[in-house]
């Protein structure tokens, strides 16, 4: 029996052969599009934190929860658990494609309210909050109103489902000033009652600071 040869011309051709063969398979468009990074203006690291940050807000069903987890993964804080701190101002009303999208009356009751969630030092983002009351329990509704406890974690037990409306880019860069972009959501019942709209702008001080 012949032994191969070792070396040589004749043994690179097989490789050649199925380098170029694979180099000629096609790609998946849609496969490709799916692993895409979302890519946001910004430098390096920042970029693809907020990339990471927004992918994150918009697979959840609970921004509260999320930015929860957000806090304990990059150490933002000794306890990850947000704050609703209340921001002064006028009520803003809701339009009536607000309206629309929580299946009520232009004369439906409304309450409205402008926080900020904390965890630590960390502004995490700010919302307006448009819900129902009479789609809430009383408990809830003392809860929204007297305590800091975030909107996400007081109506938990609804089982709610988050569906965006509208994702807008923020400014360019990240820092702490910066409003690295903007989700409008409406929040359904696990029985498939709309009950709250928010408007949630996600800043520069959630990301982590860089390492020196």
């Amino acid at each position: 029996m012949a032994r191969p040869v070792l070396g040589g011309r004749s043994s690179r051709k097989p490789i050649v052969i199925l380098l170029a063969t694979l180099a000629a398979l096609p790609v998946s468009p849609g496969r490709a599009v799916a692993e895409a990074p979302a890519i946001i203006d910004g430098p390096g690291k920042s970029q693809a934190l907020v990339a990471a940050l927004r992918a994150r807000i918009l697979a959840a069903d609970s921004a509260t929860l999320a930015l929860e987890g957000w806090c304990a993964e990059h150490r933002l804080a000794a306890d990850p658990h947000l704050v609703a701190e209340r921001l002064p101002g006028p009520d803003k009303p809701l339009t009536p494609a607000q309206r629309a999208r929580l299946a009520i009356g232009s004369e439906e009751p409304v309450r409205y309210r402008r926080v900020r969630l904390v965890c630590g030092d960390h502004v995490m983002s700010e919302a307006d909050n448009w819900y129902v009351p009479a789609r809430l329990t009383p408990e809830m509704n003392a809860a929204l109103d007297g305590t800091r406890t975030p909107f996400g974690r007081v109506v938990r037990p609804l089982a709610p489902v988050r569906r965006t409306v509208e994702v807008r880019a923020g400014t360019s860069g990240a820092a702490p000033a910066d409003r690295l972009f903007e989700v409008d959501a409406v929040l359904w019942t696990g029985a498939g009652q709309p009950f709250c709209e928010v408007v949630e702008t996600y800043l520069g001080t959630a990301l982590p600071p860089a390492r020196r």
